[in-house]
């Protein structure tokens, strides 16, 4: 027998552990359990300083949300306990994050708390609290796929979270339930006001929870006070446009706030850490088919190892706000992944996610993905200006 959670046993039989984040969407999670039967218990992430999110709209595991949380599992009857992860979050999340923008990286601090802090910490507390799985209010489904479980996107394409969570292990996607990827954001929020609970009218949460201001260079001057320096803005072509106050201020295919006035539009091409060089140049130069990866991880059927030098066929993403595009995964002559796109996308950024799916739309299988380490491209421009700024008279 399996209950709507595909768990063995009756629902009142099994213990689930629901990550609350105080938001609608855990919330929801939690008292659908409930209201199904299941032994829910509510726990709740303190991941960084709260005190000056206490009042703010769009926060998440901080002061209000966790009041939030309390309040929910209140309205519920649930257990609720709150877990003071700071040391942890500091640790794998923003410290990682200030040194990745310091290497002229755009990174995605979600993925690395899901995948070091709530798919790894949280869900090892769960199985001491003795329970059968791990829900969460993440947009994305899994369902059984032969003797495991499988990650796929969820039917709300505009709320897809996918993306974030490419690194999810196979061990961890088998502990794993997301109970919302059947379900639409309204739906979610209609469920809510049904079941009564006191966060149905609240915000949505923020990607990035801890910069209040949304400004992430105030955090990383913060972080790394003296680390930031100044440098040059330069063309390909190795002429000196302007100055810059830090790289962590750009990111590769910005237009915007270059501050240049040089009568055709430009834009971040790269940018060079160790000679604190944003380099610029005309759109064209942006474009990119072949991308090495790094922190690998692999959830389809096939063994990474006896992928053949033909590759394997699949969609691959390259931002969370771009669609998936047909591209080719192969291993180089050292066993490294490396993607090639069989059309060129711009603005691939270091650092950024590059995510695979077997689909290019719908319900597509999420076939795992990895960090952006390098392009040929990105290499290729800072080398040119490189050469071109020290040839310049």
């Amino acid at each position: 027998m399996t209950n709507s959670m595909d768990l063995p046993g009756r629902p009142e039989d099994t213990r689930i552990v629901v990550a609350m984040s105080g938001g609608v969407d855990s919330s929801v999670v939690a008292g659908l359990l409930a209201r199904e039967g299941y032994e829910v218990v509510g726990v709740t992430l303190q991941l960084y300083d709260h005190g000056a999110a206490t009042h703010r709209k769009g926060a998440c595991c901080a002061g209000q949300d966790i009041h939030d949380a309390r309040r929910v599992a209140e309205a519920l009857g649930i257990s609720h306990y709150v877990l003071n992860y700071e040391d942890r979050f500091r640790e794998s999340v923003i410290e990682q994050f200030a040194d990745s923008y310091l290497h002229g990286e755009t990174p995605v601090p979600c993925i690395s708390c899901n995948q070091s802090v709530k798919f790894s910490d949280l869900l090892e507390t769960a199985k001491t609290l003795g329970a059968d799985a791990l829900a969460t209010g993440h947009y994305v489904a899994s369902r059984q796929n032969g003797a495991h479980r499988a990650l796929y996107r969820p039917v709300d394409a505009e709320r897809d979270q996918s993306y974030f969570l490419y690194a999810t292990t196979q061990e961890q996607l088998d502990f794993l339930r997301f109970p919302l990827g059947g379900m639409t954001k309204p739906e979610t929020r209609e469920l809510a006001a049904e079941l009564g609970l006191p966060v149905a009218d609240k915000a949505d949460s923020q990607d990035i929870c801890f910069v209040p201001t949304g400004r992430y260079a105030d955090v990383i001057e913060r972080l790394r006070p003296g680390a930031v320096e100044p440098g040059d803005i330069v063309h390909v072509d190795g002429r000196v446009l302007g100055r810059h106050d830090g790289i962590i201020h750009y990111t590769v295919g910005q237009r915007r706030g270059l501050g240049l006035a040089v009568g055709e539009p430009l834009y971040v091409v790269g940018l060079d850490a160790d000679a604190q060089r944003v380099v610029v140049g005309p759109k064209m130069a942006l474009e990119t088919r072949r991308i090495a990866l790094r922190s690998f991880n692999w959830l389809g059927d096939q063994a990474l190892d006896t992928i053949g030098p033909d590759g394997v066929e699949l969609h691959a993403r390259v931002r969370s706000t771009r669609p998936p595009v047909p591209a080719l995964l192969t291993l180089d002559a050292d066993g490294r992944p490396q993607v090639e796109l069989l059309s060129p996308e711009t603005g691939v950024a270091p650092g950024q996610a590059c995510v695979f799916y077997d689909a290019p739309e719908g319900p597509a299988r999420v076939l795992g993905g990895g960090v952006i380490d390098r392009t040929p491209t990105t290499d290729r421009l800072k080398q040119q200006s490189r050469d071109a700024f020290a040839l310049a008279p």
